[in-house]
């Protein structure tokens, strides 16, 4: 599929494409996707578990070095694979001498799981990273504090970390009606993406982390973001979680490359992959939490922009005992190629938002409890006032640590005044853990208002329901978020 190669995402979650623009009408700040690694000590325990931690933080303006963005971290080694928590970083950057800088930051964020005892799931890490500055690439020591569910962490260690810098191109909302002619990718620079159902199959005998026979068939949801690179090459992020099997807090995060070549022009394209992240939860042997993948792939071509994919692989955890045959379906929705002739183009519409969500949630034991949420979420315009969203969150208070879900769907927003609008929008997907009762399919009706702050920032309160096919969940559902609107390249 010419083009159509090369994040959840995140989530990525991410629904960025090829924008083309001029000087005049693209804000270019600077970009850090960072990567970093240490080994945090929990309540009680000798042994460290590892780390890994990536943040995607743009330059805010105002304030010379400072950057925001979203950020997630999972265990890799020790004994707690499936630990993960989501959320968001601020850091603020100086340049010392030569090529040292400093970067002082905080990220707040919620989850748990991966045989973490139980708490509210908030986890707050302050860090001071001395940084040697290589150019677009630069390497760093980092000292970090990381505190989780009040004492259940609360360790002080040294890690590494590494940056890579790029632009964020995106157009303002302001000039979101203008036609804007080409200069490269914008938004999060993802030229596909892939809404993925699978389903692991696992050998005959294997045992869960409590000695219960581990589901022969795990069924899962996910998305993955990918970029080209060179000719037939590309790299990308994949988030999967499971929806069925009787292991609802398992999830996946993993960065992946492969290479693929059109095999038939414009109708078939033939590619293998390799993945590698952290994975486990809902008591899936994944020891320390590494998990490696390996797979071939199809995807046959239905439109420019839209094909099927179907992949088959083998997925491990190298120090745990799970290992999987895994198949997958995924429609591919090709956003843009770093290579779009120029011409102009209305901007898409993109949302992206940060929130927190409120609801009663039924728990092991016939229990209920309120449980408190962190939100990411994404949505992309197809026409004027329909768009697509994703959304990811993790339990944040509430005794529910370990709970976390991905939703996809449809919504529709209109403005209904100079500073007000309103949307609807149904969301559906899977979520687990954390000893709350959520089995099956998850389906999130809601509606919310929202208020402009700023012509690119609004404040949104909404209210809906979150209600779970295979399991007791039903409850109404609060939030509020904030939401940041800018353009890139509609690539329709």
């Amino acid at each position: 599929m010419r083009r159509l190669a090369p994040l959840a995402f995140f989530t990525g979650l991410v629904m960025s494409g090829a924008a083309h623009a001029d000087d005049a009408a693209v804000s270019m700040p600077s970009a850090h996707a960072r990567i970093g690694f240490e080994r945090v000590r929990f309540a009680g325990e000798e042994q460290r578990t590892g780390l890994v931690g990536a943040s995607y933080l743009v330059d805010a303006g105002g304030i010379p070095g400072l950057a925001v963005g979203p950020a997630v971290y999972g265990a890799v080694s020790g004994t707690h694979g499936g630990f993960f928590t989501l959320g968001g970083e601020a850091a603020w950057r100086q340049r010392l001498v030569g090529p040292f800088g400093v970067e002082l930051g905080v990220y707040a964020g919620g989850g748990g799981g991966g045989g973490v005892a139980p708490g509210s799931g908030f986890m707050l890490r302050p860090h001071a990273d001395l940084v040697w500055d290589g150019g677009p690439v630069s390497f760093g020591l980092s000292l970090s504090r990381v505190r989780f569910s009040g004492r259940l962490a609360d360790s002080t260690q040294l890690g590494l970390v590494i940056n890579v810098s790029d632009d964020f191109r995106f157009v303002s909302a302001e000039r979101m009606g203008d036609a804007v002619p080409s200069a490269g990718r914008a938004g999060l620079g993802f030229d596909r993406v892939q809404f993925v159902g699978g389903a692991y199959r696992t050998p005959a005998g294997k045992l869960l982390r409590d000695g219960a026979p581990l589901p022969r068939t795990i069924s899962t949801l996910g998305m993955r973001a990918e970029q080209a690179w060179a000719k037939n090459g590309f790299w990308g992020v994949e988030a999967n979680r499971a929806a069925r099997g009787g292991v609802g807090g398992y999830a996946e995060v993993l960065g992946t490359a492969g290479v693929e070549d059109e095999i038939v022009r414009d109708a078939l394209t033939l590619g293998a992959r390799v993945a590698l992240g952290a994975g486990g939860g809902g008591g899936v042997s994944t020891g320390g939490g590494l998990l490696a993948k390996a797979g071939v792939y199809g995807v046959v071509r239905l439109t420019n922009e839209l094909g099927i994919s179907l992949e088959g692989g083998v997925t491990r955890a190298p120090h745990g005992n799970f290992r999987a045959a895994q198949g997958t379906a995924a429609l591919v929705w090709a956003l843009d190629s770093p290579d779009t002739s120029g011409a102009a183009a209305r901007p898409s519409r993109t949302d992206f938002s940060v929130g927190v969500a409120r609801y009663e949630a039924p728990r092991v034991g016939s229990t209920t409890q309120a449980l408190r949420a962190v939100t990411l979420k994404l949505d992309r315009n197809l026409v004027s006032g329909l768009y697509v969203s994703g959304e990811a969150f993790s339990a944040a208070g509430g005794n529910a640590s370990g709970y976390s879900g991905a939703l996809l769907g449809a919504g529709w927003n209109q403005r209904i005044g100079p500073n007000l609008h309103v949307g609807a929008e149904l969301l559906a997907g899977a979520a687990g853990g954390g000893g709350v009762e959520s089995g099956g399919l998850l389906l999130q009706p809601r509606a919310y208002a929202g208020w402009q702050l700023t012509p690119s920032i609004a404040l949104r309160v909404g209210a809906g329901r979150i209600r779970s096919s295979g399991g007791p969940l039903s409850s109404t559902l609060v939030d509020a978020s904030l939401a940041f609107t800018y353009g890139v390249s509609a690539g329709l």
